[in-house]
């Protein structure tokens, strides 16, 4: 097939909610994609924050396949070594003590819903149910993280949701003001990624924090996008000097295959019983092994090195005429621009270079491992676009 007939073939019989751009990719490696027609392309969205190490990783492929060559799948009533061993290393570089695996970063966002509402039944009351997130804030497509979604256009069509969700202003006054005795946890993402990448402030996180603390409530850090080195931090939350009940994440963490994992904290560790959350293909031993490859690679090198790449790359970025603001931390990125953002994705990917749209925003998530040369040309293409 060319790359003409897949697009037709796919809008044929995939349904359609994707509003996808006119390529599909024969093959890549690192930084570099390829289609049909053997144009190349600087990648700076690593399928939504998830290929970490670019693409056609040599040691996340080794990793997979080896396991593939084991076992590819044993459900949950039996032990995997690729699921324990990605668990204790995921408790060791953060200090959790006990973790759920499922496939996506909604169902880790729904794993922690439940202990945040079983935590707050078993020790004040059936009442004690309530979750306090963010307006402009994004936790999953499934009913009850669509609920948990501080955004209305993510709402028309599916209601009724799941009751006991409120929306607080990102300041302490809107948070106080939700507040009550019936208020079992509150959700935040450090830096909300779909709504535009909007970094919280330092002091709001800290003040959550120590309301958490004071009230008994569940303190839920979403690092779904942010986490696994992306910021320049293993996980976001760890910017802000604040120490979470309970830490999500998926994309990054599965280098390409679907995971998502809910990390619990001392508080909470214990909350779940037998049978009282499950998953056919969570934890998967080819995704874990794949997983722990990538992870067990996320260094305070590495990191640091994500720091400086990227502030030297909003460093070029703001310097880029027609460029309003840049936000972000580390290889995550946000572009105010004068132009709108569909459009400056589009003429990018004509021009050889792939980037994302948050809102009205362009967004930047390059593999880690982009280098100076690949930063370079995104600015150069960038700066085509936008000044132009």
């Amino acid at each position: 097939m060319n790359g003409k007939d897949i697009i037709e073939e796919d809008k044929q019989y995939i349904a359609g909610t994707y509003a996808r751009f006119p390529v599909a990719f024969r093959e890549g490696k690192g930084c570099r994609l390829y289609d049909y027609d053997g144009k190349e392309y600087v990648d700076c969205g690593s399928g939504i924050a998830v290929n970490i190490f670019g693409v056609n990783d040599e040691e996340w492929k080794k990793a997979v396949t080896d396991q593939l060559g084991c076992v590819q799948h044993a459900s949950n009533l039996f032990y995997t070594e690729p699921q324990a061993k990605l668990a204790k290393l995921m408790c060791e570089k953060t200090g959790a003590k006990k973790v759920f695996f499922g496939n996506s970063g909604a169902e880790a966002n729904e794993c922690a819903i439940k202990v945040a509402r079983k935590y707050g039944e078993t020790r004040y009351g059936a009442s004690r149910k309530k979750i306090i997130t963010l307006k402009d804030s994004f936790h999953g497509r499934t009913l009850a993280t669509l609920a948990a979604t501080g955004q209305d256009a993510f709402h028309k069509y599916y209601g009724p949701f799941p009751a006991g969700f409120v929306y607080a202003e990102p300041d302490l006054k809107g948070v106080l003001n939700c507040i009550d005795g019936d208020t079992c946890a509150i959700m935040i993402e450090c830096i909300q990624g779909e709504s535009g990448v909007n970094v919280l402030d330092g002091q709001f996180v800290k003040e959550i924090e120590k309301i958490c603390k004071e009230r008994d409530i569940l303190f839920i850090c979403d690092e779904v996008q942010t986490g696994n080195g992306r910021t320049g931090y293993l996980y976001a939350y760890e910017a802000f000097g604040v120490h979470p009940d309970i830490v999500t994440t998926a994309k990054g963490l599965g280098g390409g295959l679907p995971i998502g994992a809910c990390m619990l904290f001392e508080k909470c560790a214990d909350v779940f019983g037998y049978g009282d959350h499950g998953s056919t293909f969570g934890g998967n031993p080819v995704v874990c092994a794949g997983a722990y490859s990538i992870l067990s690679r996320i260094d305070d090198k590495l990191l640091a090195e994500v720091r400086g790449k990227g502030e030297y790359f909003k460093e070029k970025l703001a310097a880029i005429k027609g460029v309003k603001n840049v936000s972000g931390m580390g290889l995550m990125i946000g572009l105010e621009t004068e132009k709108p953002a569909a459009e400056i994705a589009k003429k990018c990917i004509d021009k050889g270079l792939l980037v994302l749209t948050a809102h009205s925003k362009v967004r930047l998530l390059p593999p880690l491992s982009i280098s100076k040369d690949e930063m370079d040309f995104a600015v150069r293409i960038l700066s085509e676009v936008i000044s132009q």
